[in-house]
């Protein structure tokens, strides 16, 4: 196992029992369908892609980036920044790179088909962040390798934005009630549970809103941003109408959701 590999196991583990235990503390929606059997469902599905993806595609971002630097290949490899600057730069373009791929999966016929197995999720919580069909997370990761090849981020970069990625898509989607004041100072520089919930609403008009995962502000740049449900937090619809009963817990079921 490389460290890359370690670093990225040892915090996405951390954050999810950390989220866990915070969203049962302090729910922020009561959940009409069984914790344990969509977690089993949620973790097992992202089990399968992390399998399918270390069969597929056997180099990791982080060493392609190196790759790239010994190589001099990528803007930054041949720009030659200042250190700083190649890393906070890197880790923003990398996160709008990931903000349009999400607007994509949105707007394209055969990429929404793909994507809705995400949405599917009839509660939202720390899980649903994990909850993504293993045909997504293939592609995903081939639009991120392609990235990492034409910028040419240093590694340490993109092991850290690994680590901002994995991480807030398990806060933001974790059924935590927050402070209505924290998460207002919150989605400032993040996004927040309650930000990103609207984006999980039933409503497509609202489910086609704040498309970001880790920073808010490509939201309010491209006007994609929502700030509230229009039937509030409590009270509003999660997941697709078509997809409301609960065989598509199921983990064969919610495999088969593309091709419904």
């Amino acid at each position: 196992m490389t460290n890359e590999a370690a670093i990225r196991i040892v915090s996405f583990s951390t954050i999810l029992v950390i989220m866990g235990i915070a969203e049962t503390l302090f729910p922020k929606r009561n959940l009409d369908t069984s914790k344990a059997r969509r977690w089993f469902s949620n973790l097992s599905i992202a089990a399968l892609s992390t399998l399918i993806i270390r069969l597929g595609i056997p180099i990791l971002p982080v060493s392609l980036a190196i790759f790239c630097a010994e190589k001099n290949i990528g803007l930054f490899n041949i720009l030659l920044l200042p250190d700083w600057i190649e890393q906070v730069v890197s880790i923003l373009l990398l996160d709008l790179i990931i903000y349009f791929q999400h607007v994509a999966f949105h707007k394209h016929r055969l990429l929404w088909r793909v994507h809705r197995m995400h949405h599917a999720d009839l509660n939202i919580d720390a899980s649903t962040g994990i909850r993504f069909h293993p045909i997504e997370i293939f592609l995903s990761t081939l639009i991120k390798l392609t990235a990492i090849i034409l910028l040419g981020p240093p590694a340490s970069a993109v092991i850290v934005f690994e680590i901002l990625l994995n991480g807030c898509a398990l806060f933001n989607h974790a059924n935590l009630r927050l402070p209505v004041k924290l998460d207002a100072l919150l989605r400032l520089i993040v996004v927040t549970p309650d930000m990103h919930r609207v984006h999980h609403s039933t409503d497509m008009k609202e489910a086609n809103t704040n498309y970001g995962f880790n920073f808010p502000w490509w939201d309010r740049i491209f006007q994609t941003y929502k700030p509230q449900p229009e039937l509030g937090h409590k009270h509003m619809h999660i997941g697709l109408n078509i997809f409301r009963t609960p065989e598509f817990i199921r983990i064969s079921r919610m495999l088969t959701i593309p091709f419904i």
